[in-house]
């Protein structure tokens, strides 16, 4: 069998869960379009429907994380949509796989996302509407517009003042700076950018100048670490007089009788020392043919049409795609002058490995830890790395022979145990009949997809292509081939890092989880119930709601944290800015999901606890701690060593809170295997054989764990304490 057709196997095998489309005489189109967007849309699809009964448009929400991997999944195989909404980035790379169609030039459309769209005379989809990043002012503070930089930076540094005694701290202008999207403007604006036309590069003198004007900007006037939802209340709630975001925002600001500031929206301000406006990026939200078929088509051009755009700009609060599309909302009409001078966001597949690199940097700038030039240099050395060609194919005869022999030796292996054990297994037919349903889900839902998993290691593939590479990945992973050993990418360095984070959750699990269960036994303590039930609450909640309110109590700025430790006259502490920080809050937010577990199991453990036997050792002379090792501890013993072998396997895979809480900060320095492998399948160009290989380097790990641990229980360990000897008179 070919590597190739090796590889479409594994493409079959990988989507054989894909949705499966219902009914063929429906125009059918996913979107994960919300609010009013969705209800404009839905409106013209019933309009559709009314002038077309015979080709009805069925407009189907789909949730945005969801909707690539949906597609992905089940247009390859013939389902899914006719029709399917989304960013325009993924058009190259979808229309290379086969999975979008192309379409004629939509007459009308913007020059910026004529351009996005474009592949030669045809075009990738239908423009429907346009987003970039513009300027929010309050009005009570900065009634005009900032000509240029210049004029930002003086009305934010007016309006920029220090928290003191109970009032806040007073920011000039929001925006996410360690952000590679909010940055691009900035980039562009000062004539640089992420490629020189050839490939990704970072460190030109432009990008040098654009970092240090928005290093500037950060130090000055820009509050730290704000994300997306802080960017939008701090500007809300009055404390920032500025902030830098795009249409999505217009939605979540509160009107001015609801306690809202007065603001308005501008484009961007011209660079004064190049004289360019302040270029974003343009995403285009695009209507992708997935199938041929005429009423599809005809359906694609008429929402991209001038009556349609129109009625979304209007009804959808939309900034559409098209040209000559008048808006009575001041912001919306600010909002399509922004896209005069943005630049259209690339759609090859090389162009996406630029955010991690160039986030990562300005991360760096952030901190300190280096200066704009430094910064970039290690940019490039960083995308070097992810962007370096794929692996040499090597020939599958033998793998596939090696393969077939390990199968056949299974099976001789298998069948001559069954053979054994027939009459065993005869006599208790009946058992493996009722097991069978079971063992079939189990095959289905856990197997397969295991040694599909498996034999994706061995292939270099991105979902597009597929080149057996046999073990180069192993090989590359465990040698640390492209970087050194002490490299936060490395396998043993991640390693290191696991196994540390596993040791120290287990301790603090342990020691928490055992004091309050030997706490809340004893009689003299009230309402025992209550607060047993309250101690539980950690563990019943969702794991990943409990990771972002613990992120937000690290917060630089508004976290709970520093606001303590400001009480007691301790500044304030960019949690996520070192390795021992940033360990330190995903250990507390960690031990408070994993301690109930074990306070659970202990409290179960010590109600079948006789407690005569610790009266007698009180009347012996024993001391508490003596009672706690020598009578305590060995009766807990069945009960807790399971419960703390599970709870290792659990820590060690606990992506929500590292990727949640530190997201691997800083420089990835806190990434666990796990979410190192999550990376190199979703951020770091799609490398999913090289992700299924740490993967199953990770399950490797986790068995001879096991194993390990199964001799060790085994031995007797957990056989609790000792037999007691009888006393002979």
């Amino acid at each position: 069998m070919s590597a190739a057709r090796l590889g479409r196997c594994l493409s079959i095998g990988i989507a054989l869960l894909a949705p499966v489309r219902v009914d063929a005489a429906d125009v059918t189109l996913w979107h994960a379009w919300r609010g009013e967007e969705r209800a404009a849309l839905e409106t013209l699809a019933a309009r559709w429907t009314a002038a077309h009964p015979d080709a009805p448009l069925r407009a189907t929400f789909v949730p945005y994380d969801a909707l690539a991997g949906k597609i992905e999944a089940a247009v390859p195989r013939g389902n899914g949509p006719d029709l399917f909404v989304y960013a325009h980035e993924k058009a190259g790379t979808w229309a290379a796989r086969g999975l979008t169609l192309p379409v004629a030039p939509t007459p009308g459309a913007l020059p910026v996302a004529a351009a996005a769209l474009a592949d030669g005379e045809r075009a990738r989809g239908w423009p429907l509407a346009a987003k970039a990043l513009a300027l929010y002012r309050d009005r009570a503070r900065v009634p005009d517009a900032p000509a240029d930089t210049d004029a930002l930076r003086t009305a934010a540094r007016r309006w920029t003042r220090p928290a003191s005694g109970t009032a806040p701290a007073q920011w000039g202008l929001a925006m996410e700076t360690t952000s590679a999207y909010a940055v691009a403007p900035w980039l562009h604006g000062f004539g640089g950018g992420v490629s020189d036309g050839a490939r990704l590069r970072f460190r030109r003198p432009e990008n040098v100048a654009a970092l240090g004007f928005v290093h500037a900007l950060a130090r000055e006037v820009v509050a730290p670490e704000l994300s997306g939802a802080m960017l939008v209340r701090s500007f809300d709630d009055g404390r920032a007089a500025m902030a830098i975001s795009g249409p999505w925002m217009l939605g979540e600001l509160r009107a001015r009788d609801a306690g809202g500031v007065d603001w308005a929206v501008s484009p961007l301000p011209v660079v004064r020392a190049t004289g360019r406006p302040a270029a974003p990026w343009a995403t285009v939200e695009t209507l992708f043919l997935a199938r041929e078929g005429p009423d599809a088509r005809a359906v694609g051009a008429w929402l991209a049409g001038e009556e349609s755009a129109a009625w979304r700009a209007r009804a959808g609060r939309q900034v559409v795609a098209r040209q000559g599309v008048g808006y009575d909302d001041p912001a919306l009409a600010a909002f399509s002058a922004a896209l005069e001078h943005a630049v259209p966001m690339p759609v090859d597949a090389v162009f996406a490995l630029h955010w991690e690199p160039l986030a990562r940097a300005l991360r760096r700038l952030s901190r300190g830890d280096a200066g704009p030039e430094a910064v970039l240099a290690q940019a490039d050395t960083d995308v070097a790395v992810l962007a370096r060609p794929p692996p040499a194919p090597v020939a599958p005869a033998p793998w596939l022979a090696g393969t077939a022999l390990l199968a056949a030796a299974g099976l001789a292996y298998g069948a001559r145990g069954a053979w054994r054990a027939r009459s065993e297994m005869a006599r208790a037919a009946h058992a493996y009949a009722w097991m069978a349903p079971a063992l079939a889900g189990v095959g289905l839902l856990v197997v397969l997809p295991f040694l599909v998993g498996a034999a994706v290691a061995f292939f270099e593939t991105d979902g597009t292509s597929w080149t057996f590479v046999g073990a180069t990945h192993f090989l590359d992973i465990l040698l640390a081939r492209d970087w050194g050993l002490a490299s936060p990418l490395s396998l043993w360095r991640t390693l290191a890092v696991t196994l540390l984070w596993t040791a120290a959750n287990l301790v603090l699990h342990v020691v928490l989880g055992v004091a309050l269960a030997l706490l809340l036994r004893e009689p003299w303590v009230r309402l025992r119930g209550v607060f047993r039930a309250l101690l539980v609450l950690p563990w019943a909640i969702p794991s990943y709601l409990t990771a972002m309110v613990w992120k937000g109590l690290f917060h630089r700025e508004m976290g709970a944290v520093n606001a303590i430790l400001a009480a007691f006259g301790v500044p304030a502490v960019g949690w996520f800015d070192r390795f021992a920080t940033a360990f330190a809050a995903n250990l507390a937010t960690n031990a408070w999901l994993g301690f109930p577990f074990m306070m659970v199991t202990t409290l179960g453990a010590l109600q079948a606890m006789p407690r005569e036997l610790e009266e007698a050792a009180v009347l012996d002379g024993a001391t508490g701690a003596q009672r706690l090792r020598h009578v305590i501890l060995p009766q807990l013993a069945p009960a807790l060593l399971p419960a703390i072998v599970l709870g290792s396997v659990w820590t060690f895979n606990a992506f929500n809170v590292i990727y949640l809480v530190s997201g691997g900060e800083p420089d990835g320095t806190t990434d666990i295997l796990v979410s190192q492998a999550y990376r190199w399948a979703f951020s770091r160009g799609h490398r999913y054989g090289y992700a299924a290989a740490y993967g199953m380097l990770i399950f490797g790990m986790l068995v001879l764990y096991g194993r390990g641990v199964g001799r060790l229980l085994g031995g007797g360990v957990a056989g609790g304490a000792p037999p007691a000897r009888e006393d002979k008179a």
